[in-house]
């Protein structure tokens, strides 16, 4: 296995924990100078928050453990597309490169509905790579939102 699908097989490992909670299957983990230094999943039922997405605690986390904000000379592994939200906190942070496993053709902002990442009238924007593992999370994803709406059909 190599580096990046070790990484992202780490993001996978955080998205399953937010699957075990009944929240979407969403996980990250960012990554520098070969260390996975921040990991989060989504929580936002669960914290009754709409801000516990998975991008936002990893940047927490990889700010208060580097003691910068700027993490520009990160990486960030994610298993679905940022949404806007995440994707203006992940150019805010000034990170190097996002690399995405399934793309979020409803919701993306990394390239499917927008590309908040890379508009160059910012002042910083992020590289950016897509498909790594990219069935095995689009296939967590489908199943965690069949299971939703079969539990919603038998209520």
């Amino acid at each position: 296995m190599d580096g990046e699908e070790k990484y992202m097989r780490a993001a996978i490992r955080e998205a399953k924990k937010a699957y075990a909670l009944e929240e979407a299957p969403i996980g990250c983990v960012i990554v520098r100078e070969g260390k996975i230094i921040a990991r989060g999943y989504n929580r936002r039922n669960t914290d009754k928050n709409a801000l516990a997405h998975a991008e936002l605690t990893a940047i927490k986390k990889a700010s208060k453990k580097c003691g910068d904000w700027r993490l520009e000379d990160c990486t960030m592994y994610v298993t679905l597309e940022p949404c806007q939200m995440c994707a203006g906190a992940i150019v805010q942070s000034r990170m190097q490169k996002v690399v995405i496993a399934a793309m979020n053709p409803k919701a993306g902002c990394a390239g499917s509905v927008l590309n908040l990442l890379q508009i160059s009238q910012f002042n910083h924007q992020v590289e950016i790579e897509t498909g790594l593992l990219e069935e095995e999370c689009s296939a967590m994803l489908s199943a965690f939102f069949r299971e939703l709406r079969e539990k919603k059909k038998t209520s």
